[in-house]
């Protein structure tokens, strides 16, 4: 993405508003729900640029029986859609919550497709997560927005937030088209025209002044879009300090804009939408895991909890802290640095992970928050995974892309193996050795692993069951898309770390979207949506999306409450 000059800052003042919104990623899906009843509306967000952790996201939404999905024949109901979240959630978050997630998803896409500029589309064949499930379905939910040409943002373009992964080339990718790009030397008829497609849409438009974005950028700035359409102001660099009560009743917010703080007061109400405490590592620790290494969340590196924080302050209760959107990813070169990006490689044949034991402990092509958890779980049950290797030979490093920039065929960076995360051997023994895992179980999971490879069937945790384990697996392999022998040296490890994309666990909010006292009386004039929320979909993951897809989703509804309530207007 090209570098833009960010705007000048709008600078804040004391303000009277109906709705004030924290936080400008899906938190913009409320500020446009509430523009369009006719609200007064503010955005404010910490950090020079909106977008948030969507806008570093691959895109995608998962809302059931929307109308994308709909149109698209993909014959999903309402009622599946019900069926599917109460057996994802089985009793780990409120009913409710995922009731009115389900009732209100055709409402929120509607609202969007009126109000922004986004072109959607059913990513058909992305599985959900669990669709062995009552209610699950093998050919998914999830939804993207076609490639989006910046130009919408007009002279705001450099306030939004960049992308996770910057590519070299203007080549627009939706989660689509990556599947079949990461496959191109497998499956070139299928590979290639999509590159070829993509890469002349992004020089074609360079070519007449436009900028094609695909995924998280694509729909956070069709949502940004929206907001400068609307009118909305949003007020950036603008920190939330703490919110106003009036007796039982929040009425605003102190917000610090340079080192100058300020009143908003808030007729109908407060929307959270702040992220999650993704950078606070002693929220993390205290929570979560002590084990966690510093800052290798995903999340936007504002996200750091002052919602959480401020809601408490007024009496909000919390729920499911212990809980994150987990992404195993590979392990950073050196401290501070980011860890890079891991989607397909689990899943794809030729490749197996071990912990340090030299053992396999996981289904490895299971849904990235289930990998995670199974991790966290083995802490607290005494036995810890110190380290994590994914191991491969070199017929895989020849077919497939490798945390996102290593291209097949290309050689592993050579600062990788400097740096101890990468290791090398002709036998598995020897890459044992130099991985430092005990080198007998090693070759003895190496060989128990080939041999099930060879025979389709992983008699040891099942990869390759599940219509979504073979979603990103290789489908010139067979009969099992995810498994092939390591018979191809020399062989490989990579050193893996739990990352992830952002934490899950917050305030404890109602279907309405209000937040809740450990009563469970709720919070006049008080919202929160997004990761600034407990999951409404308590310990899972649905299908790819459902974190966008539950912060759109959630901020239509507190909008729409917000709208309807009694509080006085003037």
């Amino acid at each position: 993405m090209a570098t833009t000059p960010l705007p000048a800052v709008t600078p804040a003042r004391d303000t009277t508003v109906d709705l004030l919104v924290i936080g400008s990623g899906t938190g913009m899906a409320a500020a446009l729900t509430a523009h369009e009843a006719g609200l007064s509306t503010l955005i404010v967000e910490k950090s020079e640029y909106v977008g948030g952790s969507t806008a570093r996201s691959g895109g995608a939404f998962w809302v059931p029986a929307n109308p994308v999905l709909t149109e698209s024949g993909s014959g999903d109901t309402v009622e599946r859609g019900h069926t599917y979240v109460r057996s994802v959630v089985d009793g780990t978050a409120p009913v409710e919550r995922g009731e009115a997630f389900v009732d209100h998803g055709v409402e929120t896409v509607e609202m969007l497709r009126r109000t922004t500029p986004m072109k959607l589309f059913w990513a058909k064949g992305y599985s959900d997560y669990h669709p062995e499930l009552p209610g699950g379905s093998a050919v998914g939910r999830s939804c993207e927005c076609l490639p989006l040409d910046l130009s919408v943002l007009g002279e705001e373009r450099g306030r939004l937030r960049p992308g996770l992964m910057e590519a070299g080339l203007p080549m627009p990718t939706t989660g689509a088209d990556y599947k079949w790009m990461n496959l191109m030397l497998r499956v070139p008829h299928k590979g290639f025209p999509r590159i070829f497609k993509r890469l002349a849409q992004g020089v074609a438009g360079l070519a007449v002044k436009r900028e094609y974005v695909a995924g998280g950028q694509a729909i956070a700035a069709g949502l940004f879009a929206g907001v400068l359409k609307a009118g909305v102001p949003v007020w950036t660099e603008t920190s939330l300090v703490r919110l106003l009560t009036d007796g039982d009743r929040v009425t605003g917010a102190v917000v610090e804009q340079n080192g100058r703080e300020v009143t908003v007061t808030a007729r109908r109400g407060v929307v959270l939408a702040a992220g999650g405490f993704d950078h606070d590592m002693e929220m993390r620790r205290k929570f979560q895991s002590e084990r966690l290494l510093d800052h290798e969340s995903l999340g936007a590196e504002t996200n750091t909890g002052d919602a959480i924080k401020a809601a408490q302050e007024v009496g909000a209760d919390l729920a499911l802290m212990d809980q994150a959107w987990w992404f195993p990813a590979v392990a950073p070169t050196r401290t501070g640095k980011p860890p890079m990006v891991m989607l397909a490689e689990r899943s794809l044949p030729g490749s197996f992970i071990v912990d340090q034991t030299g053992r396999r402990f996981t289904n490895e092509s299971s849904d990235y928050m289930s990998f995670g958890q199974l991790v966290l779980e083995r802490e607290r049950a005494g036995d810890p995974i110190e380290s994590m290797w994914i191991v491969f030979d070199q017929k895989y490093r020849n077919s497939y892309v490798f945390a996102a920039g290593v291209f097949p065929r290309q050689p592993l960076p050579e600062a990788w193996y400097e740096a101890g995360i990468a290791h090398r051997g002709t036998t598995a023994a020897e890459l044992a050795a130099s991985m430092g895992v005990p080198v007998d179980t090693f070759a003895a999971t190496f060989d128990r692993f080939n041999e099930d490879a060879a025979a389709g069937t992983d008699s040891e945790f099942g990869r390759g069951g599940s219509a979504y384990d073979r979603y990103y697996g290789d489908p010139t392999v067979q009969p099992n898309p995810n498994l092939r022998p390591l018979t191809h040296g020399p062989l490989y490890a990579v050193k893996m770390t739990l990352s992830d994309l952002g934490t899950c666990g917050g305030v404890r909010a109602d279907e309405r979207a209000r937040v809740l006292r450990e009563d469970g009386s709720p919070i006049a004039g008080l919202y929160a949506i997004g990761n600034t929320a407990a999951n409404a979909f308590g310990h899972r993951y649905p299908g790819a999306g459902a974190t966008i897809g539950q912060g759109l989703v959630f901020g239509y509804i507190a909008a729409r409450d917000a709208a309807s309530s009694d509080a006085p207007v003037a």
